[in-house]
């Protein structure tokens, strides 16, 4: 056998197993862990509020924000520091912020979670600054964390002689481990017999899957779909037989049914995306521009000095209109998201036009998917 005959039969091999490699990646599918989520199982958000000290007088201004010294008088109070009567508070170094944070499903007492904070008044930056105890709050009102710790800030700045320069954002930072747990969120997992798994998405087909590979894998009747979305599984009542089931029931893998097309228009960016499933019938774009010009320049008329005349303003006007050629492309049935950018792209498209072009071969039947603007 010659080295070339070799060289091609090596390709051609190279080539299949790619293909079978393929074949087989997309018929193990997505993880059950991967495309649901377990009823119940949830994070909560905490907010909060607070003061950051040690600024380097890149604090709130008490005049434009007169919480500031009023928070700081309250904190004062607390720590039983009694100030004259009639002292006014003027914190350069303070800043009040808005604190967040999630509380993780299963947080235990103790455990540390991090914290964003964000400037509520007038501060330059929180660089540098400290936040004091703070306590974070559910939407029941409970506390379920305190927060306190040093501000990470992911920016710098500097200004002098009336010049200043800047990077990034200086009103937003993090506090990495910055709250500690103090009260944990009741997480069941699922009611008596049954545990829920809600698919991230809607769709029939991939829920009608997931109950089979669920009733193949574990028996019969296990699992059923309630609807598109949500799908019951029969699960030990042992709490830790229950989490060896979910364990084995999350990484078994489904293969998700194919997304539908649709195309995503955000009319305020100009963006468009397009997943690949967007197809096409055959139609015709013509493209061109016609631009309408117009300068105006005002003048003033001075007459001469003996001619006994008046200023007078005189407006001079210069129209030009210009009308771009117009291109056609004509895109054949069952074109591909390929075919579909390569096409628009070759009559000078931009994002704009992109928008009326799409919603124009959505009105005219051509574009066979769904057209979504957000």
């Amino acid at each position: 056998m010659s080295l070339k005959r070799k060289f091609s039969l090596l390709a051609c091999c190279s080539l299949l197993l790619a293909s079978s490699l393929a074949v087989a990646a997309s018929d193990v599918g997505q993880r059950i862990k991967d495309m649901a989520t377990l009823q119940g199982v949830r994070q909560n958000q905490l907010v909060g509020y607070g003061l950051i000290v040690g600024l380097d007088g890149t604090g709130d201004q008490p005049t434009q924000a007169p919480f500031t010294p009023a928070s700081m008088q309250a904190m004062l109070d607390r720590l039983g520091i009694q100030l004259p009567p009639g002292t006014t508070i003027q914190p350069k170094n303070v800043a009040a912020v808005s604190l967040t944070a999630n509380l993780p499903p299963f947080a235990k007492p103790g455990q540390a979670i991090d914290v964003t904070v964000a400037s509520l008044g007038t501060a330059k930056s929180l660089r540098g600054g400290t936040l004091i105890l703070s306590p974070l709050r559910g939407v029941d009102g409970q506390i379920y964390a305190m927060a306190q710790g040093n501000v990470l800030v992911g920016g710098a700045g500097a200004s002098a002689g009336g010049s200043s320069s800047q990077v990034n954002h200086l009103n937003a930072g993090r506090i990495p481990a910055g709250a500690t747990v103090e009260r944990a969120v009741p997480t069941p997992l699922g009611q008596g017999d049954f545990i829920n798994y809600e698919l991230t998405q809607s769709d029939f087909t991939t829920a009608n899957r997931m109950v089979d590979v669920i009733n193949r894998a574990i028996g019969a009747d296990t699992a059923r779909a309630l609807d598109a979305r949500l799908i019951q599984v029969r699960a030990p009542r042992d709490s830790n037989e229950r989490v060896q089931f979910i364990s084995k029931v999350e990484n078994l893998a489904v293969t998700a049914a194919e997304n539908s097309p649709k195309v995503l228009i955000n009319a305020r960016t100009g963006s468009v995306v397009m997943n690949q499933s967007v197809a096409l019938d055959s139609c015709a774009i013509a493209h061109g521009n016609l631009s309408v010009t117009i300068n105006a320049n005002n003048s003033v008329s001075q007459p001469n000095a003996l001619s006994q005349g008046q200023s007078a303003e005189v407006q001079n006007a210069d129209v030009s209109v210009k009308a771009d050629k117009g291109q056609l492309v004509q895109l054949s049935k069952g074109a591909k998201l390929a075919d579909v950018v390569k096409a628009l792209n070759s009559i000078g498209a931009t994002p704009q036009d992109l928008l009326s072009i799409l919603q124009a071969m959505k009105a005219a039947g051509a574009l066979k998917a769904e057209l979504e603007v957000i």
